[in-house]
């Protein structure tokens, strides 16, 4: 018997190795979650959400970077939600360079989503209205995120997962509202064209109808050990924010709260199992119910109240969840370059004379804050934004970086060549508004120059685009 010779017994020994830490062998499914803590370490600190600096110097309740990393075969992907408005991609990029030397997950298969917590920290700075992004934080953001990647993937075990859908329609809005002509008001341009009204006034003399549905659909994902011990649950809802946080402190918003609720009566207080709630497509859609006013609440009521009955409709729908040993894991990336509005030589000139008047002149409502906006885009040509398709057996999800309007992600899972599909925004990246062609003939603060950056075509790019990158990996 011929006896092999050192070196290919090195060789073999090399590969062994290789597999067994570097990958799991082809057809094994594996799942890891972890959160890290990213409540800022020194205050005061900005937060955005509004057109003025809001100091918060305090936590009402902690801030996490949550993440789910899947592992089947040679593929291993990291899902991550993080409690915060929106994060620039530049910011992400570095974010996922970090987590790629410490993990052995590629950078085009890290989905990185923020929730939109109104009452969160700056992420950028924007100058336009005063409000400066702490580098301290920043810093802490970007390793809080890669941390969160590197310590699911070391929690990668043996695992089963499954998936469901539930309706929750009581607490979604649409926030965009056709309405008599007396309720339009000026825009920020002097101008007053526009159709709809977002939030418009509680009068039901004044209120016509919604400009749009909503998505009732609460979507979610659930991992299980091969033991049955709980592992993750990643789910998704179109709602912007609730809100209802006092002045001076940070918060996750409801988002944090359905995370905690569900750790509890799902994971049992499990200390490795992890909830995540990320968002869909709601950029017109929001907690207000216009027709019928929730009565007055105390501070974080509200939150609660939705947090609960999204997670109860997600804890009936859990029980009849069938758990799969082994399912395909596929993503592709793209990087997508989308035309940016360009201002007309009107809007540039009357920019200006807006930003020449003194303080003291009384100006339209945020007539500033746009005219510097307008100022800015005449200088911006093109936006690259990144876009994926994640496929986990026959459940698709497509990523959007923009406050993307429902319509988009309703129209995304309808027309998706897979069996059940549901849309994340906010991720990687923040690329403002993104409202169908259609909304944006009908005006409103969400279609203003300043508030939507990218070409009014550009849902449709970016949907026709997902849609065949869905395509591509339902094969």
């Amino acid at each position: 018997m011929n006896t092999p010779s050192k070196a290919v017994v090195l060789s073999i020994c090399i590969s062994v190795w290789s597999i067994g830490i570097a990958e799991a062998a082809p057809g094994v499914f594996r799942a890891g979650s972890a959160k890290v803590d990213i409540t800022p370490k020194k205050w005061p600190v900005s937060l955005v959400g509004s057109f003025s600096d809001r100091l918060a110097d305090k936590a009402f309740d902690r801030l996490h970077a949550r993440a789910l990393v899947l592992e089947e075969g040679r593929t291993r992907v990291a899902m991550v939600v993080v409690d915060n408005c929106l994060i620039p991609r530049a910011v992400l990029d570095e974010a996922k360079k970090r987590a790629a030397k410490i993990s052995g997950i590629r950078i085009d298969r890290m989905l990185v989503s923020a929730t939109h917590s109104h009452s969160a920290p700056a992420s950028k700075t924007w100058a336009a209205i005063g409000i400066k992004a702490d580098p301290d934080y920043l810093e802490q953001l970007q390793d809080g995120i890669a941390q969160a990647i590197h310590l699911a993937e070391k929690n990668l075990v043996p695992a089963e997962i499954g998936w469901g859908v539930a309706d929750a329609p009581k607490h979604v809005f649409n926030r965009r509202w056709y309405v008599k002509p007396e309720a339009i008001g000026m825009d920020p341009f002097g101008k007053t064209n526009d159709i709809v009204k977002m939030n418009p006034p509680r009068k039901p003399d004044w209120l016509i109808k919604p400009a749009a549905p909503t998505d009732p659909e609460v979507s979610f994902i659930t991992v299980r050990s091969k033991s049955g011990k709980p592992i993750a649950l990643f789910a998704n809802y179109s709602l912007h924010y609730v809100g209802g946080v006092p002045a001076g402190g940070v918060s996750a918003d409801y988002y944090g709260e359905f995370a905690r609720m569900m750790e509890k009566d799902l994971g049992r207080d499990e200390p490795g199992f992890v909830a995540i709630m990320s968002n869909g497509t709601s950029g017109d859609i929001n907690n207000i119910n216009f027709t019928n006013p929730w009565p007055r609440r105390e501070p974080f009521e509200q939150i609660k109240i939705v947090a609960r009955y999204v997670a109860d409709a997600v804890l009936a729908e859990h029980s009849k969840v069938k758990f799969q040993e082994w399912v395909p894991v596929k993503m592709v990336q793209k990087e997508l370059a989308v035309k940016t509005r360009r201002p007309t030589a009107e809007q540039v000139a009357q920019a200006k004379v807006f930003l020449a008047e003194p303080d003291d002149k009384k100006l339209p409502p945020r007539a500033r804050a746009y005219a510097n906006w307008t100022l800015m885009l005449a200088e911006q040509k093109v936006d690259k934004i990144i876009i994926q398709a994640l496929r986990i057996g026959d459940l698709g999800i497509a990523t959007l970086p923009c406050e993307t309007f429902v319509e988009i992600g309703l129209d995304i899972k309808k027309r998706s060549p897979m069996k059940r599909t549901f849309t994340v925004e906010l991720a990687n990246g923040h690329s403002s508004y993104l409202p169908t062609p259609e909304q944006h003939k009908l005006g409103g603060y969400e279609t203003w120059l300043g508030s939507c950056i990218l070409e009014e075509n550009a849902s449709v790019k970016i949907t026709n685009q997902l849609l065949s990158m869905l395509k591509q990996i339902a094969k």
